[in-house]
């Protein structure tokens, strides 16, 4: 079996190491630090080289476009999960498919290298270090998962007067808990989730809490339509079809109509700048309120700092800032790598399908995870880990340099033309297009025009139900018996965590010969005044 090294333990190594496993494969994973989870596992203190989050954290998607393709969460959890409850569903996936064997805690990796036969072999050096002492091993093939978000992006010489500023700043990674900022003035800014969420929970504690936006955003309830998570309405193949072929002008103002179903976005200060950028939208169910309360004030670009005072775009000033959060995203580095193998040239991320570096003469090294989409990473990484294997396997090939290297300018031509050009979006992808392309390349891409015809059941859930990791399954390497009665349930396994109190059945029915009949007798109420007067 061909050795594979996989660097990291969070999401990305895991499901990495049982792909591996899927497809015969030898794996190793390294992980720097005592335990898996990575991003998702919550500590009080900031560690150099390791992803930080603050107690309070929730997930964005929810649990049934976020399980893994033959592997559901269990039924009883909620919706959206505390990073507590998530990192319990790793363990337990860790545990089902036995995978704490295959890691090396407590590992750093130190440097992977090109063998000098790697034009014939394709393997690699990797050198890592434990307990004080270095190691050398080969390996066939290396996977990285070791995240993005780790390093803080901090452009402190965006603000001038920074370096007179007398109160704290700090990173939005620093940031733990509320404790500690009682009766405080506060600037946060950014308008990402890190910066909503933050503003939002220190506005129950401090004296008043200012967001700065140099563009705004727009804002998304995790509650949609009939009270389902927002990303089991959203992400379909038909709502993802229609936004593909419909002029784009139509798909803006569809996008923006859906945006202020909730509330109007010009009116709170939030409407992008840019309304004809489909960027992802901020996931905060009580920024609005907490705006409406007066609890945080939305603010334009910083463009100055005093010694206690920030200066705002618009020219207006706010006195007495206390602290400044900066919620202003990550940059990314592999420093155990090869420089030229994964860099950031021209806004860009120079790999093919965000995964393979196109100028190896052997495609035996895939980066994991190392992508924004608009949906759920992990049904993503999981993708991104089955096709990886396969190539290492000789299962599937890459084209040519010239073509990979075509598709990666043509590919952020189009993400620019999308999303833009801001530092936040350069991992960012559409969802669904981005699965069904993974999945193509693997075979797993389910036939809506055959199911049509043979299960036209479950064609029409593939087609107008949410788009999620089951559909995966169906065909292609590793299908999973279970998938097609998952999709077909799972709308009960969403309302299961709500089932808490018991009602008795209604008639509905009743209620809609009710309803009927009140609607005939105010119609003809209606024309009977109308004729009369």
């Amino acid at each position: 079996a061909k050795k594979v090294a996989v660097i990291g333990a969070g999401v990305s190594g895991l499901v990495s190491l049982k792909c591996c496993v899927d497809e015969g494969l030898e794996p190793t994973c390294f992980e720097r630090t005592e335990d898996i989870g990575g991003l998702w596992r919550f500590k009080e203190n900031v560690e150099d080289g390791r992803a930080s989050i603050y107690r309070s954290v929730i997930t964005n998607t929810s649990k049934e476009m976020s399980c893994f393709s033959d592997f559901p969460m269990p039924e009883d959890f909620p919706n959206f999960l505390h990073n507590s409850k998530l990192l319990e569903y790793f363990r337990i996936f860790a545990k089902k498919f036995d995978l704490l064997k295959y890691i090396q805690f407590q590992t750093t990796v130190l440097h992977v290298k090109r063998r000098p036969d790697f034009s014939s072999s394709g393997q690699w050096e990797v050198v890592t270090q434990s307990g004080g002492k270095e190691q050398s091993a080969i390996f066939d093939a290396v996977m990285v998962c070791s995240g993005h978000h780790i390093l803080p992006h901090m452009p402190l010489q965006s603000f001038p007067g920074i370096e007179r500023f007398q109160g704290q700043y700090f990173h939005s990674r620093q940031y733990k808990r509320p404790a500690g900022f009682e009766g405080k003035r506060i600037l946060v800014i950014g308008i990402g989730n890190s910066a909503s969420d933050i503003a939002v929970e220190l506005s129950k504690e401090a004296a008043q809490v200012f967001i700065s936006t140099r563009k705004g955003s727009w804002v998304l309830s995790r509650i949609s339509e009939d009270g389902y998570p927002w990303d089991s309405v959203f992400h379909t193949r038909f709502s993802t079809m229609l936004r593909n072929v419909l002029p784009r002008a139509i798909v803006t103002w569809m996008w923006e109509q859906q945006m202020n179903r909730w509330f109007n976005h010009e009116n709170y200060g939030l409407q992008p700048q840019n309304k004809y950028l489909l960027k992802e939208p901020v996931l905060n169910d009580d920024l609005p309120s907490r705006i409406l309360y007066g609890a945080v004030k939305v603010k334009p670009r910083v463009t100055g700092l005093t010694e206690t005072s920030a200066i705002f775009e618009d020219e207006t000033v706010e006195e007495d800032i206390d602290v400044i959060v900066f919620a202003t995203g990550y940059t990314f580095a592999f420093p155990f790598l090869e420089e030229s193998l994964v860099k950031v040239e021209d806004n860009r991320v120079s790999l093919y399908k965000y995964m393979f570096p196109p100028q190896l003469e052997k495609a035996t090294l895939a980066c994991i995870g190392l992508i924004q989409p608009l949906g759920s990473i992990f049904p993503t990484v999981e993708l991104q880990a089955r096709w990886a294997t396969r190539v290492f396997k000789g299962l599937c090939s890459l084209p040519t340099e010239k073509t990979m290297m075509e598709d990666i300018v043509t590919r952020n031509e189009r993400r620019i033309d999308l999303f833009g050009t801001s530092q936040s979006q350069i991992l960012q992808t559409n969802y669904v297009d981005y699965l069904d392309e993974l999945a193509s390349e693997i075979g797993a891409k389910p036939d809506l025009v055959s199911l049509f015809f043979q299960d036209p059941k479950l064609a029409l859930k593939l087609c107008f139900g949410p788009c999620n990791s089951y559909q995966y399954r169906l065909t292609g390497p590793g299908p999973w018996e279970g998938a097609r009665r998952a999709i077909l349930t799972q709308k009960q396994r969403i309302l299961k965590p709500l089932e808490t109190r018991s009602l008795k059945a209604s008639s509905p029915h009743l209620a809609s010969l009710l309803l009927t009949m009140v609607g005939l007798l105010a119609v003809v109420t209606a024309l009977f005044f109308h004729i009369r007067f």
